[in-house]
């Protein structure tokens, strides 16, 4: 018996599951199920020519996004966990949260899902292994990942897997737990069907423990979206960029060229997920670990994201949209006039008054439908990164773009970037919060520790790529956003690639190299130079009223937080003026 089928058979033992099916990922397996979910409600076959092999699962009303206040690490030690992190005694989590997985699945049949993330044969890829009571998760695994007999065949009859169970118990919000053990490398996740609690591969593998085993192994898993950028002459650039969700991560990794006809491509590698290893060339390669794309869809429509929109016109899994009578998925953003009749994304007749399509619906789709894939996207060695650009949502305070000094100054201002809150977590809208590296919910251990890996990485790399920080939603005074944004984003990336390759200068802020407004590429857009002087602004006092907050969250990790990020702090007061100890 394998380490793989003995783990099942533990948990069969435990859950009591009437059947235990071992997936193999087939299009008949898959039609199958789809079949009997149709039937039984949890899928709606849509539109057979508008939306060709799409259904829609309509979630839990309690259950439609991710759940951080339940999500926990089960480190041996609290201070590996961090303060960024819940915390659950590892004892504790097996004792409590084991007693829900008791029986769970009896009336139930038990899917094992193998899966690899990363392209198959490539030296970045791991295996994992999802046990679920869920159909709907089998069918998203299948979309995200490379599923079934292709996941067992790379692990053969080794342990080198991890380990995820996951059952949806009674969708009851009291008994729902999002539990990662980074010692054991093993995911427990109960109570929620919801994508990101229940498709194991993502968030809970591929971020949470995959940033503790690159940690021990020297390589960073990363909430990055990767793009492939080539310039006329054919020189090209691999970069990647991390945002917390909903800041315009998919649209930017999908971008249309507005530059196409005179030979400016943009290619999609990845979407959201990045694992990056130094390689022999001191550069970072990267590879997206990922099969598909599990995007937000409100607010996607022909004008903001047209490749996303062909990607998911056919063969797509939509969560929680509205639906026409005849079966058409509908979302705020999609179109101008909804269609009458329109059904909610409760099911409910919409009455105009809330949302049709709830914030944080999402599409699950095949990578490989998208028209702007990369031939390199599943390129087993990765591609090799010339920019990590990091970003949030300002309305004031950070410029349209700056960079980073240096690797190091570039850690600290991935370290310090705030960002305004969005649906796709729970809680509040519109409050600012620092997210490190876009990776405050998804980070596995201490991030004192991890801000002192990233900084480790950087001694690894003779040739590490250049950092940019941008703001595509800074706001003028009636809160209009100053910069177009969405294709025309790509004129920030074209500088940033100028910059790479010397042929700009910079001006040099409190902050960082900000551009030179003549030297971007701004032919052609309607923007005052009042607009401009708006958009690249560093005001001191806003920026000097950061520090204490900086200083504040630094504190949080006490001696974990590595003192080169108090010397960069330090440095930044000093270089606005402001007066405030650190």
């Amino acid at each position: 018996m394998t380490p793989a089928e003995r783990w099942v058979e533990e948990v069969a033992a435990k859950t009591r599951p009437d059947r235990v099916v071992w997936c193999d990922g087939s299009q008949a397996e898959n039609d199958k199920l789809v079949e009997e979910m149709v039937q039984d409600g949890t899928l709606q076959r849509l539109h057979e020519k508008e939306a060709a092999g799409c259904t829609l699962h309509r979630s839990h009303p309690s259950d439609v996004a991710r759940t951080e206040h339940l999500t926990f690490i089960a480190s041996r030690e609290k201070e590996d966990a961090g303060p960024t992190n819940n915390w659950m005694a590892p004892a504790e989590a097996k004792e409590n949260v084991g007693k829900l997985f008791d029986g769970v699945m009896k009336g139930r049949t038990m899917y094992v899902v193998p899966y690899v993330m990363g392209p198959l044969g490539s030296p970045f890829s791991k295996v994992g292994v999802e046990i679920t009571d869920s159909k709907y998760v089998v069918a998203n695994m299948r979309i995200m990942t490379r599923m079934g007999k292709a996941a067992l065949d790379q692990l053969g009859g080794g342990d080198e897997f991890v380990p995820g169970l996951h059952s949806t118990g009674d969708l009851s919000p009291d008994r729902r737990f999002i539990v990662h053990y980074p010692e054991e490398r093993l995911i427990w996740s109960v109570g929620s069907g919801y994508g990101g609690n229940a498709l194991l591969g993502k968030k809970c593998f591929a971020l949470r423990i995959a940033s503790t085993m690159a940690r021990d192994q020297g390589w960073m898993a990363e909430h990055m979206l990767i793009l492939e950028l080539t310039l006329p002459d054919g020189e090209v650039h691999y970069i990647a960029a991390a945002f917390p969700s909903a800041c315009g991560k998919t649209n930017l990794a999908m971008l249309v060229s507005p530059f196409e006809k005179q030979g400016i491509q943009v290619r999609t590698i990845g979407d959201d997920i990045a694992w990056l290893r130094p390689g022999p060339d001191g550069r970072l390669w990267a590879v997206n670990p990922e099969a598909g794309f599990f995007g937000v869809v409100p607010g996607t429509g022909p004008d903001t994201n047209p490749n996303a929109m062909d990607t998911i016109r056919t063969n797509t899994i939509f969560t929680n949209v509205a639906v026409s009578p005849d079966g058409i998925p509908w979302w705020e953003g999609k179109d101008k006039h909804p269609p009458a009749g329109l059904i909610d994304w409760q099911g409910k007749p919409w009455d105009h008054k809330g949302k049709a399509a709830h914030p944080n619906a999402r599409f699950t789709v095949s990578a490989r439908q998208c028209p702007s894939m990369s031939p390199k996207w599943e390129d087993p060695q990765g591609v090799p990164l010339s920019a990590i650009v990091f970003g949030g949502r300002r309305a004031r305070v950070a410029p349209l773009v700056f960079q980073a000094r240096d690797w190091n100054h570039g850690v600290f201002v991935a370290a310090t970037m705030g960002s305004e809150t969005t649906a796709a977590a729970t809680g509040a809208v519109g409050v600012v919060r620092r997210d490190p590296m876009a990776m405050l919910p998804f980070c596995g251990y201490n991030m004192g520790d991890y801000f002192g890996h990233w900084l480790k990485m950087g001694t690894k790399l003779s040739k590490p790529p250049a950092i940019f920080h941008v703001n595509w939603f800074r706001t003028d005074h009636e809160d209009a956003f100053l910069w177009p944004g969405f294709g025309q984003n790509l004129r920030v990336l074209l500088w940033m690639v100028d910059r790479i390759q010397g042929r700009v200068g910079a001006k040099e802020s409190p902050i960082g190299l900000l551009p030179e407004t003549d030297e971007m590429h701004l032919d052609g857009l309607a923007l005052s130079q009042h607009q401009l002087e708006m958009l690249m602004a560093v005001d001191r006092e806003e920026w000097a009223a950061e520090v204490p907050e900086i200083r504040a969250f630094f504190d949080r990790f006490g001696s974990r937080l590595p003192q080169e990020m108090n010397v960069q702090l330090e440095a930044l007061s000093k270089r606005l003026g402001a007066a405030v100890a650190v």
